[in-house]
């Protein structure tokens, strides 16, 4: 494009300039040799480049009359701004560039490179927290806290994520002691029955994702609509599978980026594309709100924490192949803060789970 505005605005210099109709054309002329210039676009992206995101997330099934399943989870990720940048400007991270550029489906010039650090903890109990004895028909008492280490490529078409999860399941991932130090600060009832949790494994995951933004309408009052697909693969001891999903938003002054995913890898997606997000607009423009619905489907090879233990005897029970997470809610965009509230319906996730389970998620992402 860039190439033909070049071409045809010098031939037109050449014509007499008498004609109305010339005297448009030059000017739409040139009006395109500024718009698709390289300087031009990269300015479109100026400071999404140099932005750095944290984002907190909290997920609780308190919307449940009893706690169990999935109980709890927590995690908190920072994700760089855009590695060329933190190469010229901080040495100290010119590594994760180097490491970035040898990642095949990262090679493109074009797109946004980032590196992200994440960690977190869940819990999972079973229904009758109250009894002393193992319920071998319910799920295991588990904890897992976690360090997640990925890399991002995006643009405004797609975003590819691989991250590395290590971390530990079982006594030493603290989780017993958070949880019963909370319900007994809160004067819950306090669970009976983590001397029956999974033995002590460290865990180490790989996994693969990729998001489309393959719908995107927008008119000049902000008020738009977008969809949002996703696909991705896992592969470890504490859980193997693949996900295929997507969602839809529709709103006014949507942000320009992936959505808002569930604690998982992959989730890190409320980080801005380009300057065209509401988060980049001048101060007393920056609000934005939109609703959303999105699913999740999961087939699943392997998971520790309804297998039980890979090496040891532990309890366990037999899980569905196939699990479900339904959701919808709702996001606000205030300065550089995008604060999003989700509602859960998740199928059943074992053959003697009683019941499906329902839990809310809020995240609070902060573009700096």
């Amino acid at each position: 494009m860039e190439t033909f505005s070049y071409a045809f605005c010098g031939e037109l210099l050449q014509m007499k300039l008498s004609s109305l109709f010339i005297r448009i054309a030059l000017s739409a002329c040139l009006a395109a040799v500024v718009l698709f210039s390289p300087l031009a676009a990269l300015a479109a992206d100026t400071k999404a480049r140099s932005s750095d995101t944290l984002i907190f997330y909290l997920e609780n099934d308190f919307f449940d009359d009893l706690d169990g399943n999935y109980t709890h989870g927590m995690k908190i990720s920072w994700v760089s701004q855009d590695l060329s940048k933190t190469t010229e400007e901080k040495k100290n991270l010119a590594w994760m560039r180097y490491l970035a550029d040898r990642i095949p489906v990262f090679a493109d010039a074009g797109i946004i490179k980032s590196f992200s650090v994440s960690l977190g903890q869940n819990m999972y109990t079973p229904r009758n927290k109250k009894s002393l004895y193992l319920i071998r028909e319910d799920r295991p008492y588990a904890g897992v806290t976690y360090l997640e280490l990925g890399f991002h490529a995006r643009n405004e078409r797609s975003m590819d994520s691989l991250e590395l999860q290590l971390g530990i399941v079982g006594r030493h991932s603290y989780a017993q002691d958070l949880q019963e130090a909370f319900h007994d600060w809160t004067h819950s009832t306090v669970p009976k029955g983590w001397e029956h949790q999974l033995h002590d494994e460290p865990i180490v995951n790989l996994y693969a994702e990729r998001k489309w933004k393959l719908l995107k309408l927008q008119d000049q009052s902000g008020l738009g609509i977008d969809f949002i697909p996703h696909a991705g693969l896992a592969v470890g001891n504490a859980y193997t599978g693949i996900n295929l999903g997507g969602q839809v938003r529709f709103g006014w002054n949507i942000p320009n980026d992936f959505g808002t995913h569930l604690i998982r890898p992959g989730s890190d997606a409320s980080v801005p594309v380009d300057d065209a997000d509401p988060r980049f607009f001048e101060p007393w423009r920056r609000i934005g709100f939109h609703g959303f619905a999105a699913v999740d489907g999961r087939a699943i090879a392997r998971n520790l924490l309804l297998d039980g233990n890979t090496f040891r005897d532990s309890h366990s029970v037999d899980k569905e192949p196939f699990v479900a997470d339904v959701m919808g809610g709702a996001a606000l965009i205030i300065h550089r803060f995008k604060i999003t509230y989700t509602y859960v319906y998740r199928t059943r996730e074992f053959k003697t789970q009683k019941g499906e389970q329902h839990f809310g998620s809020i995240s609070i992402a902060y573009t700096f």
